[in-house]
């Protein structure tokens, strides 16, 4: 089992940058690949960002590639998203996942989720 507790949300005005924390319970953090998922009102989850067990992979979605930024430290078992040039629509709640197997994109089962963190983006 691997308990994911996200922090860093918050409001931000149109321009301005957030740094999201993913922290994870398990001791085989490195096994897992990390992503980063949002949701917004009325609107179904989507993806995000995601990278791979040892960093060295990333990948995103079009809507956030060269504003967002997804990292990891294996040593502090955390997964970071640092958010750049924030505009009105980015705002939603944003979850991490853990998985075994690598997913990059919508529409997959994820292993396991976090709870959420509530990114605010004024215009």
């Amino acid at each position: 089992q691997v308990q994911l507790v996200e922090s860093g949300g918050g409001l931000v005005q149109a321009g301005g940058s957030l740094r999201l924390s993913c922290a994870a319970s398990a001791r085989t953090f490195s096994t897992y690949a990390m992503g980063w998922f949002r949701q917004a009102p009325g609107k179904e989850r989507e993806f995000v960002a995601v990278i791979t067990l040892s960093g060295v992979n990333t990948y995103y979605a079009d809507f956030v590639k060269g504003r967002f930024t997804i990292s990891r430290d294996n040593a502090k078992n955390t997964v970071f998203l640092q958010m750049n040039s924030l505009k009105p629509e980015d705002t939603a709640v944003y979850y991490c996942a853990a998985d075994k197997r690598l997913r990059v994109g919508n529409g997959y089962e994820h292993d396991y989720w976090g709870q959420g963190t509530q990114v605010t983006v004024s215009s």
